[in-house]
């Protein structure tokens, strides 16, 4: 369980989060080469077409003898709730600022968010592929904003990949495993879910207490429901089916 981290990319719309994703993908060698393409995460054809993320998505990345469990999360201000449901899964979440454009409203507003839960934030600004003549300043304004010295921010190109194992072995010092409460019963937080007509209801959880495995039953606090578990693992990105969940994971 020590070497879990699980965090996530939060960001204002069009700031360059999927195209980070992609990157992260890439250098674990999550998704092999010819199989990326560009914002891979975003499945639903409406994200596609508009270069943007509306459904948020997690997957579970190898490096360095770590488990890496990113949850990509939408930038779009009508999306704040999911966002929030997402933070609240992780120990951690990279800012991620367009260098061109700086900090913006929606920028504000997931800190905030990621403040509340207590997370440990850390601040990078994108696109310095391109020619940013007030870089400087931005660097300045981010680092005020997150209240750390200007050296902790660190300066990335989404698109080129320069600096992205930089952040992710950052990510890796940096954000505390999660904490394991496996004696204790049961409990999970179920951040988002999807209906598969095979599968059935995919629940994306976090468990928080306790483990999991095939055939358990469950039982839904908020509706009441009770159900049984036919299947459970991880998305790596396709669904691999794993025989228990444990507390701490995703």
């Amino acid at each position: 369980m020590n070497n879990i981290r699980n965090f996530g990319i939060i960001a204002h719309i069009d700031h360059g989060k999927s195209t980070l994703a992609d990157r992260f993908l890439e250098l674990t060698k999550t998704v092999s080469e010819h199989k990326l393409v560009p914002q891979y995460l975003d499945r639903m054809d409406l994200e596609k077409e508009h270069g943007i993320t509306i459904k948020m998505q997690p997957v579970q990345m190898k490096y360095q003898d770590c488990i890496l469990n990113l949850i990509d999360t939408p930038g779009h201000v009508d999306f704040t709730y999911e966002v929030s449901r997402a933070l609240a899964a992780v120990e951690g979440a990279v800012l991620l600022v367009d260098g061109t454009q700086g900090i913006q409203a929606q920028t504000l507003s997931n800190l905030a968010l990621a403040q509340q839960q207590g997370l440990k934030i850390i601040g990078a600004i994108n696109k310095i592929d391109i020619d940013i003549f007030d870089l400087d300043v931005k660097k300045k304004e981010l680092a005020d904003l997150l209240k750390i010295d200007e050296k902790e921010i660190v300066l990335l190109s989404a698109k080129t990949g320069e600096n992205v194992e930089f952040l992710l072995q950052k990510i890796i010092s940096e954000i505390p495993s999660p904490k394991t409460k496996d004696e204790k019963p049961f409990r999970a937080l179920i951040f988002d879910s999807h209906y598969d007509p095979y599968k059935g209801i995919i629940a994306y959880l976090r468990v928080v207490e306790g483990e999991i495995s095939k055939n358990d039953k469950l039982y839904f606090v908020a509706s009441q429901v009770k159900g049984e578990v036919l299947d459970l693992g991880y998305f790596a990105p396709q669904l691999e089916s794993k025989e228990k969940l444990k507390s701490g994971e995703i």
